[in-house]
């Protein structure tokens, strides 16, 4: 008997040695990100290092969100925050006074080539002629009048009735200002977690390589079709990064917000637009109602050539579950649609 308790007992300790000469293996970094689009960049750059959370998810829009308790609860437990800024999350602030959050964030578009919003019915000179973004960092403070034509057209939304800044938020369909996303992210998830920090830096650089191979891919493809051809009518104005990076001319029905409603002149001006320059692009977006985009199709001829993801991305399974996805998706969609 006494044998058997000894053996039992010596098996008990075996295990607690080893139990103790074994590394402790770190919890993931729990990181939260502000929409889907940053949730995906952040999992790409992580990896299984982090634990990743998003509070808009695919498919939602982040102008109309209502923050939940749930989003409360998730942010609260957050060692890191990603958001995009430039004042693109206007119910950031409620939500993190109802979490109580005070912990370190990444303000992924810090440091893009930030464009100015235009005001109605104007054109925003960033478009033709000077086509390449700029990948270095720029105060978000400059003006860019740069004085080549327009790459966009707002219509329907003076800047005062937006939360948004004078600044265009949507710097992630630029390939170029998406690589300074990607290098914030990566700083700020090494900041964070200094024992991964070349794990983070090692899979951003891959990742970064693989969103410059489409950038390329995409401007290779663009060049069978004429600068002049390159119009697209879309919902809202969401997409002037896109236009500047491709030469593509967008004229949105509505402005920065999808929530804005424009009136029967402003859709009027872009049905005789779309006829009088033979516009026969018109996309609908996932996260606004088709409804206008469909009207014009209508009165125009056009064809709704499909949808295009702005400000979030897809279910899975969509094609645009992923930002590298979003962007293959949308000038895919594009560059049929604009084909001569």
């Amino acid at each position: 008997m006494s044998v058997r308790v000894f053996k039992r007992s010596g098996a008990v300790l075996s295990l607690s040695l080893l139990a103790w000469a074994l590394p402790v293996q770190a919890e993931p970094l729990r990181v939260v990100s502000s929409f889907s689009i940053l949730h995906d960049m952040v999992r790409e750059i992580g990896g299984d290092k982090v634990a990743a959370s998003v509070i808009v998810p695919a498919n939602g829009d982040a102008h109309s969100f209502e923050p939940r308790p749930s989003d409360a609860k998730t942010l609260a437990s957050a060692q890191l925050l990603v958001i995009n800024g430039l004042d693109f999350e206007a119910w950031l602030p409620r939500l993190q006074q109802s979490a109580g959050y005070r912990g370190p964030q990444v303000v992924a578009a810090q440091g893009v080539d930030a464009l100015a919003f235009a005001g109605q019915d104007e054109h925003v000179e960033h478009g033709h002629g000077d086509s390449h973004d700029h990948g270095h960092s720029h105060d978000h403070g400059h003006d860019h009048d740069h004085g080549h034509e327009s790459a966009k057209q707002v219509v329907g939304e003076p800047a005062h009735e937006h939360s948004h800044g004078s600044q265009d938020p949507h710097a992630w369909q630029s390939p170029t200002q998406a690589q300074v996303y990607i290098r914030n992210i990566s700083q700020g998830l090494a900041a964070a977690d200094p024992a991964n920090a070349d794990y983070y830096r090692t899979r951003a650089q891959e990742y970064a390589q693989r969103v410059q191979q489409l950038d390329q891919s995409v401007k290779a493809r663009l060049q069978a079709i004429p600068v002049e051809q390159r119009k697209v009518i879309t919902s809202h104005d969401a997409f002037a990064y896109l236009g500047k990076a491709y030469d593509i001319s967008f004229i949105a029905l509505m402005g920065v917000s999808s929530q804005a409603e424009p009136s029967a002149r402003d859709i009027a001006k872009v049905i005789e637009q779309a006829r009088r320059e033979n516009i026969h692009a018109i996309f609908v977006e996932n996260t606004v109602n088709p409804r206008l985009v469909e009207q014009v199709a209508r009165e125009t001829g056009a064809k709704v050539g499909g949808t295009l993801y702005s400000d979030a991305l897809g279910k899975p399974g969509s094609g645009a579950d992923t930002y590298l996805g979003m962007m293959k998706w949308n000038t895919d969609k594009l560059i049929e649609a604009l084909q001569p």
